[in-house]
């Protein structure tokens, strides 16, 4: 977007930014607002607050202190955010979508940077990770919150928290129950999802999962192939055992002695006869940038296996594999309603590239990966800001196209309706 672009749409924008006033109890913090948001929508190669300053005629150190010192409600921000996108773009089978992106710093002051797995260059680096929610209906997407991954070795060092000004109750929280707070945290502004969808970092926790069929919320993850399932409930027992009447006796609930071992979804695949003797489907899930995506795909019922190792909820489990690449194979999981079709799960299982699309834009055209700082609330209020930018492009590129938000036939999770994707010849 270059400065022209930007001046014919001024006026858009000046609207859409008064609707976050009253997050600012100041009018000259508030003023600095619209200096940041157009400086990330702005064709600057760099987007901290030191260019985005200079192009603006204002002192960089303003905008470093609007971000990192000044009073302002930044949850009220993100809270109105995320009221925008329910009230203008809200769909009929909305999909949430969980995922984590990560950013290459320099240095040890980064608020929770450590050497790590960053996945932006594919190995273990020194950088940060922040764990994201979005939210998808029709041609719509857009990143509606995020918060940081405070690594242990930043939890147990206090000191080092509170000079980076990180909350004493902001502690070490596996990345799976950061999702989970930001799910609620979305429900309590009145944001559900009729599905939610996830990586195998996320759908190989069973106590995420757990959690998430405990709040009703439907989902389609992706697992990894060592994910631990029964074909059938296996019986589970309150009765202790004491093996020969010496020592102490096993913890209950238990399995019965004769119970069946777990499998994973693999030997699944390749050993159970319901799953390997049943002929692939082949189904059209949509155009790729490179032509139709079509998979194949087996169905069967499956039931979880929980983290203190007892059977837990039954779910569907897809086994599917690229139809011009049968070395390609996914496993996915869903608690959706047992009559749900596979175009459906499918059709949720492979909206994940939302996500992906959303980190992409936003750290090529907002610059969500150039903070920099040493303070937590002004990564904080960065990681927001930069929802707010996005979601203001997101809303242009909707009104430019003349579209209404649809659901591509997509059916919510308690209402069958044929999907959209259709049996492939």
């Amino acid at each position: 977007m270059d400065a022209d672009e930007i001046r014919r749409l001024k006026p858009e924008l000046t609207s859409y930014l008064h609707e976050f006033d009253a997050c600012f109890s100041r009018r000259d913090t508030r003023a600095h607002l619209p200096t940041y948001v157009e400086g990330q929508l702005s064709e600057l190669p760099a987007k901290s607050c030191e260019p985005m300053a200079l192009a603006a005629g204002v002192a960089p150190r303003t905008l470093q202190e609007f971000l990192a010192q000044h009073r302002w409600d930044e949850d009220a921000v993100r809270r109105r955010l995320q009221e925008i996108v329910l009230r203008d773009h809200a769909g009929p089978h909305s999909i949430g979508l969980i995922d984590e992106t990560s950013d290459v710093k320099k240095g040890d002051k980064t608020p929770g940077v450590q050497r790590q797995y960053c996945g932006c260059v594919g190995k273990q680096e020194n950088g940060i990770v922040t764990v994201h929610l979005g939210y998808a209906t029709g041609d719509f997407h857009a990143l509606v919150d995020g918060e940081l991954f405070l690594p242990e070795s930043w939890s147990e060092d206090r000191q080092r928290c509170r000079a980076a000004g990180i909350p004493e109750d902001m502690v070490y929280r596996s990345k799976w129950k950061i999702a989970l707070e930001l799910c609620d945290r979305a429900a309590a502004h009145g944001v559900m999802f009729d599905w939610l969808t996830f990586d195998e970092g996320y759908g190989g926790k069973p106590l995420f999962l757990q959690g998430l069929d405990g709040r009703k919320q439907r989902f389609v993850a992706e697992v990894p192939t060592t994910f631990s399932c029964w074909t059938d409930r296996p019986r589970v027992t309150e009765r202790p055992f004491r093996r020969g009447g010496r020592g102490r006796p096993r913890k209950v609930p238990r399995l019965v002695a004769a119970a069946s071992a777990p499998q994973s979804v693999q030997d699944l695949a390749e050993n159970w006869p319901e799953l390997r003797d049943q002929a692939w489907t082949r189904y059209y899930v949509k155009d790729g940038e490179k032509g139709p995506l079509v998979w194949e795909a087996k169905h069967a019922r499956i039931v979880m296996k929980n983290d203190d190792g007892l059977p837990g909820i039954e779910l569907h489990l897809l086994v599917a594999r690229n139809a011009l690449n049968h070395d390609e194979v996914k496993y996915f999981i869903s608690n959706a309603l047992s009559d749900t079709t596979i175009e459906t799960l499918l059709l949720v299982a492979f909206s994940r590239w939302r996500v992906e699309r959303c980190f992409r834009d936003q750290k090529q055209e907002i610059g969500l990966d150039q903070w920099e700082g040493r303070c937590y609330l002004g990564l904080k209020r960065h990681l927001i800001l930069s929802c707010v930018s996005y979601l203001f492009l997101a809303r242009c590129r909707e009104r430019l196209r003349g579209k209404k938000s649809g659901g591509h036939g997509l059916p919510s999770p308690r209402r069958r309706r044929r999907a959209a994707a259709e049996l492939a010849a």
